[in-house]
């Protein structure tokens, strides 16, 4: 535990006070009906939008899970991730047009748009359940027990405790305020995470204990940890962090933020955005900010963490509080915070506090959207009223906050909840990506991949709990399967049983292509997907071989990224 001093609970409570402040200047409007609650009145600018995508997906595990990854497997661990920008080009410039073409409240809404007849109703409730609660919780739950890992070695209270008192104020300002109280927080919040995770890193680098940016690099415990690229000659690491990314997981999963065609939070602020251009560009915006700007400061205090705290023994003896299943290299991050001054110590807890905050009250709010307009008032209360669903709304979201809180102490790591999502998903993807596209895809396609899908990652998870495993197997592995028989399954469903009817399939492509032909400007949307992922790639290495000191490789991706965004500005009119 750290003593704060006057000034960091200063910082802390004012940062607490604002957030409650917007969530009651915008209840007001947020209350008049369920899509000002929910959409914010499809009326936001693509800059307000992008920053809110890029806060929520800089969650309080965020830190802790890049972390892990370099303290495991070096720098280059973070390419399991890394990989996911494929995931979020393809929605750039394939599908961000599309979902703010199709006019809906949510995404769920697609499945009664695309699809028809009673198995497209209970896919839709289903689905609002399934992820609207279910996986919604498991999501908040990991961000919760991030925070409470935080808390714990930062303030020395409990995770009880830690839950108790952020709970209590992220329900309020996302069950007053809606999606604006929302997006107006994420915008704050994020700033003071940037401004907190850079300037905690350059202090934490002049420790004496690290002696300089270059005695970080040279040192024994950190100097084989550099490289961006896995080693090749090592195959199990090629495997996990490069090959099976590349080839098979930004395709074939989903995971919240970056889900094959768009969806989730991240479908929600593109059906919230002003027009299509607006949504095109929040998306990208989202994309370069979340993979190529911010990783660094993370990526250096999970190099620094190496030398003040080697070992993970090391780390447990430094903090004894922590509970065996608090214990992990995620802890790492946090454990670096203690080292701050006062003011600074403050900035930087707020903007950890920030994240967490910026994630759940996004993940509260749009749970709470597939409850109120997926199930109850599609199922429960086909007459209910705006206000009645907002009221239904408020309270959904302090019940899902409950579960997630509950469901925290039952997970240990980051990276153990990364990896369960992904498994959760495995082998959905593809459909997703061409649902848009392929008519054959019906209701029985997508009940397949998710009940097979899950079935397989429960098996695993419940394998790797149980004190004898039933099959001992790599976690790779693990996910080639899930991807394999998922994919396997939901196509030979498909192609057994009969497509949605013509009449729905032509309302759906007079709606989303009016008329058009579905590939128009192909040929620039993928020179744009290419264009987008080289560029945001060259900045993010640009930016590493800057702090490495590696300037002829610096320039050299500098000048590329320069060339890419030259590019993407000549095509641009006919991509987005």
């Amino acid at each position: 535990m750290v003593n704060l001093s006057s000034l960091d609970f200063i910082i802390i409570v004012a940062f607490f006070i604002i957030s409650l402040f917007i969530g009651i200047w915008a209840s007001k409007s947020a209350g008049k009906n369920s899509s000002e609650f929910f959409l914010s009145g499809r009326n936001m600018p693509w800059w307000l939008l992008g920053v809110s995508m890029v806060a929520t997906t800089f969650a309080a595990d965020t830190p802790g899970l890049v972390t892990e990854l370099v303290r495991k497997n070096g720098v280059s661990g973070n390419w399991v991730w890394w990989a996911l920008l494929l995931t979020g080009m393809l929605t750039v410039f394939f599908y961000a047009k599309l979902w703010r073409k199709s006019g809906i409240t949510t995404d769920l809404e697609f499945y009664e748009l695309r699809y028809s007849g009673k198995m497209a109703s209970f896919l839709r409730g289903f689905r609002a359940i399934y992820l609207g609660v279910i996986f919604n919780v498991i999501t908040m739950a990991g961000v919760c027990l991030a925070g409470a890992k935080i808390a714990n070695i930062l303030l020395g209270i409990s995770q009880g405790e830690m839950l108790l008192y952020s709970s209590i104020i992220v329900v309020i300002y996302s069950s007053l305020g809606g999606l604006k109280g929302v997006l107006l927080t994420d915008f704050i919040q994020f700033l003071i995470a940037m401004v907190g995770s850079v300037w905690a890193t350059i202090y934490i680098i002049n420790l004496p204990e690290i002696n300089g940016l270059s005695n970080l690099l040279t040192h024994p415990n950190v100097s084989d940890k550099l490289a961006m690229l896995p080693d090749f000659s090592d195959k199990e690491a090629l495997i996990t962090l490069f090959i099976i990314p590349f080839a098979v997981q930004w395709w074939s999963t989903w995971y919240p933020g970056a889900e094959p065609g768009g969806g989730g939070y991240i479908a929600q602020r593109m059906l919230a955005a002003k027009d299509e251009k607006n949504a095109t560009w929040a998306t990208l915006f989202f994309n370069f900010a979340h993979y190529a700007l911010r990783p660094w400061p993370w990526i250096i205090v999970g190099l620094a963490s190496l030398i003040i705290f080697p070992s993970l023994d090391s780390m447990n003896q430094a903090f004894p509080s922590l509970t065996a299943e608090m214990q992990g290299h995620d802890v790492g991050y946090a454990a670096m915070m203690t080292y701050l001054p006062a003011g600074l110590l403050g900035i930087v807890l707020t903007s950890l506090i920030a994240a967490f905050m910026s994630t759940i009250s996004t993940q509260l709010n749009w749970g709470s959207s597939y409850i109120v307009n997926d199930f109850y008032s599609r199922f429960i209360n086909k007459k209910a009223s705006e206000k009645q669903k907002v009221v239904v709304g408020r309270i959904s979201t302090v019940l899902l906050m409950l579960c997630a809180a509950l469901f925290s102490f039952y997970l240990q790591s980051a990276k153990s909840v990364f990896d369960l999502l992904l498994q959760i998903g495995a082998g959905t993807g593809l459909l997703f990506i061409l649902r848009w596209f392929w008519s054959r895809i019906n209701p029985y396609s997508e009940i397949a991949a998710m009940a097979i899908s899950f079935i397989i990652a429960v098996f695993f998870f419940i394998n790797k709990k149980i004190e004898t495993p039933i099959i001992e197997i790599a976690g790779y592995w693990q996910l080639i399967i899930g991807v394999f028989v998922t994919t396997i399954g939901w196509v030979i469903v498909t192609l057994l049983t009969q497509p949605t009817d013509a009449k729905t399939l032509e309302n759906f492509d007079n709606l989303i292509f009016k008329g058009e032909d579905k590939f128009k400007n192909v040929g620039f949307k993928i020179v744009g997907f290419v264009t987008g992922i080289i560029g945001v790639y060259s900045f993010l290495f640009a930016t590493g071989n800057w702090i490495y000191g590696e300037m002829t490789l610096a320039i050299t991706l500098s000048v590329i990224t320069l060339i890419c965004i030259l590019i993407l500005k000549k095509i641009w009119k006919f991509v987005s």
